[in-house]
Protein backbone atom coordinates (compact mmCIF):
# COMPACT_ATOMS: atom_id res chain seq x y z
CA UNK A 1 0.00 0.00 0.00
CA UNK A 2 0.99 3.67 -0.79
CA UNK A 3 0.50 6.68 1.47
CA UNK A 4 -1.62 9.75 -0.70
CA UNK A 5 -1.41 13.33 0.55
CA UNK A 6 -4.50 14.65 -0.47
CA UNK A 7 -5.10 18.67 -0.52
CA UNK A 8 -8.81 19.66 -0.99
CA UNK A 9 -10.79 22.72 -0.88
CA UNK A 10 -14.39 22.45 -0.04
CA UNK A 11 -17.80 24.19 1.34
CA UNK A 12 -18.37 23.41 4.82
CA UNK A 13 -20.80 24.46 7.36
CA UNK A 14 -18.95 26.92 9.63
CA UNK A 15 -21.09 28.07 11.54
CA UNK A 16 -24.85 29.05 11.87
CA UNK A 17 -26.02 28.83 8.51
CA UNK A 18 -23.00 29.72 6.92
CA UNK A 19 -21.10 27.72 4.67
CA UNK A 20 -17.38 28.50 4.41
CA UNK A 21 -15.05 27.48 2.06
CA UNK A 22 -12.45 25.63 3.63
CA UNK A 23 -8.58 24.15 2.27
CA UNK A 24 -7.64 20.87 3.95
CA UNK A 25 -4.88 18.42 4.03
CA UNK A 26 -5.43 14.61 4.56
CA UNK A 27 -3.15 11.40 4.00
CA UNK A 28 -5.11 8.47 2.77
CA UNK A 29 -3.35 4.83 2.32
CA UNK A 30 -4.57 3.60 -0.78
CA UNK A 31 -3.15 1.41 -3.79
CA UNK A 32 -3.54 4.31 -6.71
CA UNK A 33 -4.21 7.52 -6.13
CA UNK A 34 -7.49 7.28 -8.09
CA UNK A 35 -8.95 5.15 -5.30
CA UNK A 36 -7.29 7.76 -2.58
CA UNK A 37 -9.48 10.45 -3.78
CA UNK A 38 -12.62 8.15 -3.62
CA UNK A 39 -11.58 6.97 -0.37
CA UNK A 40 -11.43 10.65 0.98
CA UNK A 41 -14.60 11.92 -0.83
CA UNK A 42 -15.83 8.91 0.98
CA UNK A 43 -14.74 9.73 4.38
CA UNK A 44 -15.58 13.30 4.50
CA UNK A 45 -18.70 13.71 2.63
CA UNK A 46 -20.99 14.34 5.42
CA UNK A 47 -18.82 17.20 6.03
CA UNK A 48 -19.06 18.75 2.26
CA UNK A 49 -21.90 21.48 1.23
CA UNK A 50 -21.76 22.49 -1.91
CA UNK A 51 -19.03 22.09 -4.85
CA UNK A 52 -15.77 20.33 -3.81
CA UNK A 53 -12.33 20.26 -5.84
CA UNK A 54 -9.21 18.29 -5.23
CA UNK A 55 -6.48 20.53 -5.98
CA UNK A 56 -3.54 18.02 -5.04
CA UNK A 57 -2.62 14.24 -4.84
CA UNK A 58 1.17 13.90 -3.90
CA UNK A 59 2.97 9.89 -2.84
CA UNK A 60 4.22 9.92 0.04
CA UNK A 61 6.92 7.68 1.46
CA UNK A 62 6.11 7.57 5.21
CA UNK A 63 7.94 4.90 7.09
CA UNK A 64 5.08 4.82 9.75
CA UNK A 65 2.50 6.47 11.40
CA UNK A 66 1.84 6.82 15.09
CA UNK A 67 -1.59 7.48 16.03
CA UNK A 68 -2.84 8.23 19.31
CA UNK A 69 -6.51 8.12 20.44
CA UNK A 70 -6.36 11.61 22.30
CA UNK A 71 -4.17 13.39 19.85
CA UNK A 72 -5.31 16.45 18.33
CA UNK A 73 -2.76 17.38 15.72
CA UNK A 74 0.04 15.53 13.30
CA UNK A 75 3.30 16.09 13.15
CA UNK A 76 5.93 15.34 11.18
CA UNK A 77 9.11 13.81 12.23
CA UNK A 78 12.34 13.13 10.56
CA UNK A 79 14.64 10.15 11.57
CA UNK A 80 17.85 9.02 10.25
CA UNK A 81 17.73 5.38 10.37
CA UNK A 82 21.79 4.32 11.03
CA UNK A 83 22.89 1.04 9.70
CA UNK A 84 26.33 -0.52 9.09
CA UNK A 85 27.48 -1.77 6.48
CA UNK A 86 29.61 -4.98 6.33
CA UNK A 87 32.74 -3.01 5.55
CA UNK A 88 31.91 -1.07 8.65
CA UNK A 89 31.11 1.81 6.87
CA UNK A 90 28.17 3.79 8.71
CA UNK A 91 25.31 4.06 6.66
CA UNK A 92 22.29 7.20 7.45
CA UNK A 93 18.85 7.05 5.35
CA UNK A 94 16.55 9.82 6.03
CA UNK A 95 12.89 8.81 6.41
CA UNK A 96 9.72 10.50 7.58
CA UNK A 97 6.87 9.51 10.15
CA UNK A 98 3.74 10.95 11.16
CA UNK A 99 2.93 11.25 14.82
CA UNK A 100 -0.76 12.30 16.39
CA UNK A 101 0.04 14.10 19.30
CA UNK A 102 -1.96 17.08 21.55
CA UNK A 103 1.38 18.84 21.32
CA UNK A 104 4.78 18.86 19.61
CA UNK A 105 6.41 18.23 23.26
CA UNK A 106 3.98 15.08 23.42
CA UNK A 107 5.22 14.26 19.38
CA UNK A 108 8.70 14.41 20.38
CA UNK A 109 7.90 11.71 23.54
CA UNK A 110 5.83 9.39 21.22
CA UNK A 111 8.76 9.13 18.53
CA UNK A 112 11.61 8.84 21.10
CA UNK A 113 9.32 6.04 22.46
CA UNK A 114 8.53 3.99 19.08
CA UNK A 115 11.82 4.66 17.86
CA UNK A 116 13.45 3.21 21.23
CA UNK A 117 14.11 -0.07 19.46
CA UNK A 118 15.85 1.19 16.25
CA UNK A 119 19.59 2.84 16.19
CA UNK A 120 18.29 6.04 14.84
CA UNK A 121 18.57 9.98 15.54
CA UNK A 122 15.61 12.50 15.90
CA UNK A 123 16.47 14.92 13.34
CA UNK A 124 13.57 17.15 13.65
CA UNK A 125 9.67 17.13 15.08
CA UNK A 126 6.94 20.41 13.16
CA UNK A 127 3.55 20.56 13.28
CA UNK A 128 1.82 19.55 9.92
CA UNK A 129 -1.36 20.69 8.09
CA UNK A 130 -2.43 17.09 7.97
CA UNK A 131 -6.65 17.03 9.51
CA UNK A 132 -6.90 13.23 9.56
CA UNK A 133 -5.17 9.95 8.30
CA UNK A 134 -7.10 7.22 7.00
CA UNK A 135 -5.35 3.67 6.59
CA UNK A 136 -6.14 0.91 4.52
Amino acid sequence: MNFFLINITYQRQTGEDNPGKVKETYVVESINPSNAEARLLEEIKPFIFGDHEVQRINKRNFRDIFPKADGEYWYTGRVEMITVEDNGRECRKAVTVLVEACDITDALNILKKEMASYDCEIIGVAKSPIVDVYRA
